[in-house]
């Protein structure tokens, strides 16, 4: 699953309050054919001579007019000139849902998105008795299309804006510790007189080429999300975590919402009497099917790669952080997994972020592997030493960067002294759901005693609205013995350092220092929950709309009086990370400027969640040297010799009897005499991915970007052309799905289709 994987070290306490999000990439795999019979991996005598090499490169749009001949030299149907611009066709039709993409295909505000990418419509619309994680689901109406719940969202990008200048001119000679506020300041009154008042607009300035260059970014932002369809676990999730990352797979990673907006035709909350948005363009069915060597595009929002992170930052990844992270993973998903065996309900609230752990816990340890040894780490390390041999070999190279990098390494070492620390801080501070939200609450008391345009970014009146809507909906994701046992965690975690390594905040939340006993714990524990009335959605919305410095400084509930406590540590640290921060952000830009010039210029930057396009073609790859060549697609016969009747590898009866009758009407590939499931192509993607569309030379929708493959997973620090693929559900199984075994007759209508079968 391609779903936003997390940043490195993450501090910010309103995090929390995005695990239900979509997040990720990759589903994953034990054994390569999960108990069923090995399939696809021999190499094929029909297998094609490929002639295009991709370099990799997640693009913007404006960068695309340098790839024109290469992209026509592999068949582009129409003017690639029309790939420059996010409002035209066929970029104007794909969107982001805030860590997965998606995209229109109709003009009923119809999308199209990947089955683990409506983990959170399912959970949020779920009972014990009617589990839609499990059962899946299909809306006969537009009455029944079911909301997504207060914080779904849906964005499409309408411009971007070059603002460098605006935000980095004139901080030559500004302080360390003064440059980061700085540029957070000038970011902060761009997007303020972006969006000016204007109604249903969202506006961001983000950061390329680490913090070297900088774009303003409107969205339409949509505030009615419904469920539409969403197939059964069988099919969107056929071969869970055995399968995810791997080929061969058999998954149907696909889904249905919509999209509505206010009979004014403006985004508006969700209310029964919206209606569905109109967009302006919108993807059609492919009628030119996927073959092997055919030319495949992928548009989407991809989360963060760290191509652009240097050597030392990479051996630091390599050495210490996927370790610490996979431990981590390990203990949560054990800690998560033993409390929702004892409540179904706990179950249910902890399962999109259940979900996610399991592909971070797969995708981290193949990053890992391909950090040390897969030999990336070393390879970024020999890149960069000719990098700086490059440098040496001009004196006005040499006097404009020829110390960047040795400056850019000790700060990332200055930095590692205090990680242990940091990293126990950052995961206290976000541990709990409730504590992020009396966070969020304290400080949004403390900014309200601001002018509005002094206020930190995300405290603003312009967020207030999404403020109370996500403590809305962290009620789906809250459960108490859920919550409690994974706050638990991180305490014990952190009381097991020594103590020059504990971070301030534990001994502020378990109240001594030490030797810090699990009953010690418990007791800190016992007082927070057993007190708190945070865990109701009412109150905590309530106290949200009436923070102000003397509400919180009366509120008894022990959370809030925890986080008023805490605020100040909080604050200092992240006042030291800021020094850092800003030292970097005056080195990094040479850094950028010297790799441009030894690139002549062509330079993607890191994913940002930002629109991106990258190109490529299908076909097949050796998972090793010597090992034979996978072939780039599989079938419905494969999967149903995978089928056990047991999850992961349990398909739903009436699909495997389709089959076994062989209805499968037009979406047979005649080159595989039956249904094709999944299909491989050599496209740069990454986390955010997923449910972006994938393109065939025509813009039309072939298919739908799920996964990437676990030999290459490292590729987020160095491209790998001869290993690193995606993995994309073709369109054809998705229509044969809707057609032959739910029976969606009137969205395959709505999208073009006649049902066959």
């Amino acid at each position: 699953m391609l779903r936003t994987l997390p940043a490195a070290l993450p501090s910010s306490l309103t995090l929390v309050l995005l695990i239900a999000g979509c997040a990720g990439k990759g589903a994953d795999s034990a054994s390569p054919n999960g108990g069923g019979e090995s399939v696809a991996q021999e190499t094929g005598p029909t297998t094609p001579a490929v002639k295009f090499e991709n370099p990799g490169g997640m693009w913007m749009p404006g960068q695309m007019t340098a790839h024109a001949e290469t992209l026509k030299s592999l068949g582009l149907a129409y003017d690639p000139a029309a790939l420059t611009d996010p409002t035209a066709f066929p970029l104007g039709a794909i969107v982001s849902l805030g860590g997965c993409s998606a995209s229109f295909v109709s003009p009923e505000g119809l999308i199209v998105t990947n089955h683990h990418c409506v983990t959170r419509y399912l959970q949020a619309n779920s009972t014990p008795e009617n589990n839609l994680l499990d059962n899946g689901y299909l809306a006969k109406t537009r009455a029944d299309e079911k909301s997504g719940g207060p914080a779904a969202r849906v964005f499409v990008t309408t411009a971007f804006t070059d603002v460098s200048d605006k935000v980095l001119g004139g901080l030559e000679g500004v302080g360390d510790d003064k440059r980061a506020g700085q540029i957070e300041d000038r970011r902060k009154q761009l997007v303020g007189a972006c969006e000016g008042g204007r109604t249903g607009v969202r506006c961001t300035v983000a950061s390329f080429y680490e913090g070297a260059q900088f774009f303003q970014i409107e969205q339409t932002e949509l505030r009615d999300v419904r469920l539409v369809y969403a197939p059964h676990e069988g099919i969107g999730v056929f071969g869970g975590d055995i399968d995810n990352w791997r080929w061969p797979r058999h998954t149907g990673d696909f889904s249905f919402l919509r999209a509505y907006v206010g009979k004014d035709g403006q985004p508006a909350d969700y209310s029964p009497d919206n209606v569905p948005f109109k967009p302006k363009h919108h993807l059609k069915v492919a009628t030119d099917k996927a073959t092997e060597g055919n030319l495949v595009m992928v548009a989407g929002y991809p989360g963060r790669t760290q191509r652009l992170k240097t050597a030392a930052e990479a051996q630091q990844a390599a050495d210490w952080y996927y370790s610490r992270q996979i431990q981590l993973y390990e203990e949560l998903i054990a800690v998560m997994e033993g409390i929702g065996k004892q409540d179904p309900k706990a179950q249910i609230a902890g399962a999109s972020r259940l979900r996610g752990l399991h592909n971070y816990l797969l995708n981290f340890r193949g990053m890992r592997d391909g950090l040390v040894k897969g030999g990336v780490a070393a390879d970024k390390a020999r890149i960069e030493g000719e990098l700086q041999k490059w440098i040496e070999g001009d004196e006005a190279r040499k006097a404009k960067y020829g110390d960047v990098l040795a400056q850019m390494a000790t700060l990332t070492s200055e930095k590692a002294k205090t990680r242990e620390r940091d990293a126990a801080h950052d995961e206290l501070v976000r541990g709990s759901l409730l504590l992020g939200a009396a966070d969020t609450i304290v400080r949004l008391a403390d900014e309200r005693a601001k002018p509005d345009d002094q206020r930190k970014l995300g405290m603003q009146t312009r967020d207030e609205r999404d403020l109370e809507q996500s403590m809305q909906a962290l009620q789906a994701n809250y459960h108490p013995d859920l919550d409690r046992a994974v706050f638990r965690l991180y305490l014990q975690r952190a009381a097991k350092l020594p103590e020059a390594e504990r971070p301030e905040v534990l001994t502020a939340i378990v109240g001594k220092k030490g030797t810090i006993t699990d009953n010690d714990i418990d007791r800190a524990l016992d007082k927070l929950y057993k007190g708190t009335k945070l865990g109701d959605a009412v109150v905590r919305l309530e106290a949200l709309r009436a923070a102000s410095a003397k509400t919180v400084k009366a509120s008894s509930d022990p959370f809030i009086k925890l986080a008023l406590k805490l605020k100040p540590m909080v604050d200092e640290h992240k006042k030291q990370g800021e020094a850092t921060t800003g030292a970097m952000a005056a080195l990094r830009p040479r850094y950028i400027e010297a790799l441009r010039a030894y690139h002549n210029g062509s330079l993607a930057p890191d994913a940002n969640s930002t629109l991106r396009v990258t190109f490529g073609t299908i076909r097949g790859y050796s998972p090793s040297a010597g090992a034979p060549v996978y072939k780039p697609f599989t079938t419905v016969s494969e999967m149903v010799r995978k089928n056990t009747g047991e999850e992961p590898f349990a398909a739903p009866k009436a699909a495997l009897d389709a089959i076994a009758a062989r209805k499968f009407g037009p979406y047979v590939a005649p080159e595989l005499s039956e249904v094709p499931v999944n299909f491989l192509a050599d496209l740069d993607i990454t986390g955010g991915n997923s449910g972006s569309a994938t393109l065939n030379a025509k813009g039309e929708l072939t298919g739908l970007v799920f996964d990437g493959n676990i030999e290459a997973m490292a590729s987020d620090w160095v491209f790998m052309p001869p290993i690193t693929r995606s993995i994309h559900v073709d369109i054809r199984y998705v229509l044969w799905v809707m057609d032959a075994v739910d029976g969606a007759d009137h969205l395959l209508t709505e999208l073009g289709v006649t049902p066959t079968i």
